[in-house]
């Protein structure tokens, strides 16, 4: 089946093919941003470092703009960007300790 863009869906099979393709696409994007995580894990020199506030809002304030900018409603996205950060942080915590070089 074809993907068509939103405005251009007649019915519900066509939108939800477009959903499961989006969902797709976000699937990759997020393996992604996870391998960076992967790398923050090894870069960062202690447990301590994982968790930065200070980055953690700026991404999500970055998110919030972006999606404003785009039309879409700032306080769902930043919601959304919120979860995403603290799995992201959760990962990289574990990437950290499961990392070989780093003794408990």
């Amino acid at each position: 089946m074809t993907i068509l863009s939103g405005p251009d869906c007649t019915t519900m099979a066509e939108v939800r093919a477009g959903v499961d393709q989006v969902d797709r696409d976000l699937i990759a994007l997020l393996a992604r941003r996870f391998a960076y995580m992967d790398a923050a894990a090894r870069i960062k020199p202690s447990r301590d470092a994982v968790r930065d506030e200070g980055r953690k809002a700026e991404v999500i304030a970055n998110a919030r703009t972006a999606a404003e900018a785009a039309g879409l409603p700032g306080d769902d996205v930043a919601a959304l960007w919120d979860a995403l950060v603290e799995a992201s942080i959760a990962y990289e915590m574990r990437a950290f300790d499961a990392s070989p070089s780093r003794s408990s």
